[in-house]
């Protein structure tokens, strides 16, 4: 489940201006995904280049080598509005959840 919970992330940020790795795994911690190891991040861009939800290229860089970013793609985006969707339906009865069973279970 945090597989496609991180892939739905991923497009998040990638939908916002293209990123490249590192970049990407700064932006998960700045959300509090800090513990997300990077190597979890990088075969899961892999995966989602080979499903064509997103698309890289390399870039020259002011610091360094070039870099590889990461683009979303129509197809990308089409996976991003679902996620949200299906987000906010399993957070809505989460939630239901777990208000209910707070306010039975306080014995």
């Amino acid at each position: 489940m945090l597989k496609g919970i991180l892939q739905g992330c991923l497009l998040i940020l990638i939908n916002q201006k293209p990123f490249y790795g590192y970049e990407i795994s700064q932006g998960l911690s700045q959300y509090g995904f800090e513990d997300v190891p990077k190597g979890t991040i990088y075969p899961l861009l892999i995966s989602m280049e080979k499903k064509e939800l997103i698309f890289s290229k390399m870039q020259p860089s002011k610091e360094g080598p070039k870099r590889k970013y990461y683009y979303i793609t129509d197809s990308g985006r089409q996976s991003l509005e679902s996620f949200i969707n299906q987000w906010n339906h399993l957070s809505l009865n989460v939630n239901k959840l777990i208000n209910e069973r707070g306010q039975t279970d306080e014995s």
